[in-house]
């Protein structure tokens, strides 16, 4: 099955922070794949802008360094490749003077799709939308991009969306966060949503608990002045696992539309419980087998910062009360791995006798690696001598069920930018999500920070602190291992 390319209208994008990581892994790799697929019109110009000086034949050629860096050769046929290069751009801008700002103003052309992808620290963001505003780059209609994280708590949340709001409308705004694109995480409103077998069944009186799980296998390397100051609740939990848990807990929408779908998302955020402090574990890697700890990596040796975070929550709403969500994230884990896991209730009464151990039916999706859902049923153990019972999973892997098509899914960002382009708000966040989601994260964080907790320790390469394991023994459940 080969997807289906719906190409977008002419447009200008400009990348400020152009020159930067995010635009060389993911930015211009994915752009280059969008346009190899035939989604993206001659008429398309991308522009880069960053402060180094150089001319847009240099530009181009870092382009083409990024693409030969992470676009598999097999998709690099040199005749693409130097279309896509040849409607590229480069401005040199000065963030705070103006050196640079006619001549972006200059190249934006009328009648075009304008977008401005934010690829920068987020301390520039409110100085950006004002550069743009001052000196007439952006159209009525243009569109911002915006990179978490939004704001460091609640407070700075709120003057960053009221920076933004100074200068663009709501509609305008286009928060990202790219676990939202993710083929998966958008199949999971498809197999709710469109089908009849599963909704019926999605609520506290058939699912016993949900597990969301976000697992790296890197530490915190070059990111540790940054990650310090953050952790793994504010950079993971309150975005990306956040997102996830609307998606699995909201009601449905009466239409797949940007503001139906995310009241939906901000209604499951409002009817969190607080987080009770027996309900929270965090963790910290230490040095393994020459594998450096958290406290070297973050250059911090009296940190209290978590690497991991582990936490039960409850949504106090009529369809899931009395069903936990069990979230969990970290660093230094034993595989790469991110799932969402929804375990359903035994049957009320076995008529096969107790001597025949049931096993729970699980739906899994499966955002990374391998993407794909897989649904975990009893059948009868094949052979003779009576009734045996075993678990077998029902697996749908993309490759393996789209073929070529599962094989060349776009990656996130691809989708997203081109959402932008199109003006589809669905799968970004709205101001208001943001706001309701750091009002919930505050209070844990300064509830631990209050009591002066110290992380407890972790082994790299293990599936987290041993406390966390007891979260849900205590419970009579267990986490689902930790596979690649």
């Amino acid at each position: 099955m080969v997807a289906r390319v719906i190409p977008v209208d002419p447009f200008d994008l400009v990348i400020f922070g152009g020159t930067g990581d995010l635009a060389r892994r993911k930015i211009l790799p994915g752009l280059y794949r969008r346009f190899r697929d035939g989604q993206m019109p001659a008429e398309a110009r991308m522009i880069g802008a960053a402060r180094s000086d150089m001319t847009a034949e240099a530009y181009r050629e870092l382009a083409r360094s990024a693409l030969e860096d992470h676009v598999a050769a097999e998709r690099r046929d040199p005749e693409t490749v130097a279309r896509f290069l040849g409607q590229l751009g480069y401005v040199a801008i000065d963030v705070h003077g103006d050196k640079g700002w006619l001549d972006l103003a200059d190249a934006m052309r009328p009648g075009h799709v304008q977008a401005f992808y934010f690829s920068v620290a987020p301390g520039l963001f409110g100085t950006l939308a004002e550069k743009l505003h001052d000196h007439k780059v952006a159209g009525p209609d243009a569109r911002i991009v915006v990179e978490k994280p939004f704001g460091h708590d609640l407070g700075s949340a709120r003057t960053l969306n009221a920076t933004l709001a100074a200068h663009f409308d709501e509609h305008q705004i286009y928060r990202i966060d790219h676990y939202l694109g993710k083929e998966t995480v958008q199949n999971l409103m498809a197999v709710r949503f469109a089908n009849m077998l599963f909704e019926p069944l999605w609520n506290a009186q058939f699912v016993d608990h949900v597990q969301i799980t976000v697992a790296e296998t890197v530490g915190v390397g070059g990111r540790g002045s940054y990650y310090d100051g953050s952790g793994a609740m504010r950079d993971m939990v309150q975005n990306h696992i956040m997102q996830l848990l609307c998606l699995i807990a909201m009601e449905p929408p009466n239409r797949f539309e940007p503001d139906a779908v995310r009241d939906e998302k901000l209604k499951v955020i409002r009817a969190l419980d607080p987080v009770a402090p027996g309900d929270i574990v965090r963790g910290q890697y230490v040095p393994t087998n020459g594998t450096p700890g958290y406290l070297e990596d973050a250059g911090n040796p009296d940190s209290r910062t978590e690497s991991y975070v582990a936490m039960k929550v409850h949504v106090s709403n009529w369809r899931w009360k009395g069903t936990p969500f069990y979230l969990r994230t970290g660093k230094r884990l034993r595989a790469r791995s991110s799932e969402i896991a929804v375990t359903f209730r035994e049957p009320p009464h076995s008529i096969f006798g107790e001597s025949e151990r049931w096993a729970e039916n699980v739906l899994i999706i499966r955002l990374q690696p391998n993407e794909g859902i897989k649904l975990k049923v009893m059948i009868k153990e094949p052979g003779p001598g009576g009734m045996r019972l075993v678990n077998v999973p029902l697996d749908m892997s993309f490759a393996d069920a789209l073929g070529e098509g599962g094989n060349d899914i776009p990656d996130a960002y691809e989708r997203l930018i081109m959402d932008v382009i199109r003006g589809n708000q669905t799968l970004f966040m709205r101001g208001d999500e943001v706001d309701a989601a750091w009002a919930w994260t505050d209070p844990v964080i300064a509830a631990w920070q209050e009591r002066g907790d110290r992380p407890v320790p972790y082994d790299a390469g293990t599936s987290g602190p041993e406390d966390a394991l007891m979260l849900m023994h205590r419970d009579g459940r267990r986490w689902r291992e930790i596979r690649p």
